[in-house]
């Protein structure tokens, strides 16, 4: 019997070898005795997310800051404004891998009011 592996095989076993190393040398040395057993990329992150993921009661205490820091979110005035949105970002990130949908228009939305006074001006003209 003859196994054909295509050059997308190969690729994607190579990709997922990647992956695999990665998520292994992103462990504190302790742990990557215990996480090498898995084979795959994707059962290594599940491990992952299992140990270190919390539960439910950790996840929604999370899940409920991440929110409160969206709702309470200003930008410092020492910041820039790449500073500010990519500060922003990590927080809707965050929210978004807590599978907590944030929409487009609500980001942008909380980027222009979240500004320093001094942007005052140039919000309102971004805004219309």
């Amino acid at each position: 019997r003859t196994v054909t592996i295509t050059t997308e095989d190969m690729q994607r076993k190579k990709n997922d070898l990647k992956e695999r190393t990665t998520l292994l040398i992103s462990l504190h040395d302790e742990h990557q005795l215990r996480f090498s057993k898995y084979k795959t990329a994707k059962e290594l992150w599940a491990a992952i997310l299992k140990t270190f993921g919390g539960n439910k009661a950790t996840k929604k205490r999370k899940k409920n800051l991440l929110k409160q820091q969206y709702g309470n979110f200003k930008a410092e005035g020492s910041e820039t404004l790449e500073q500010t949105f990519n500060i922003l970002q990590v927080i809707v990130s965050q929210l978004q891998f807590m599978d907590v949908e944030v929409e487009k228009d609500d980001i942008n939305w909380k980027f222009l009011t979240s500004l320093a006074p001094e942007w005052l001006m140039h919000t309102i003209v971004w805004r219309n």
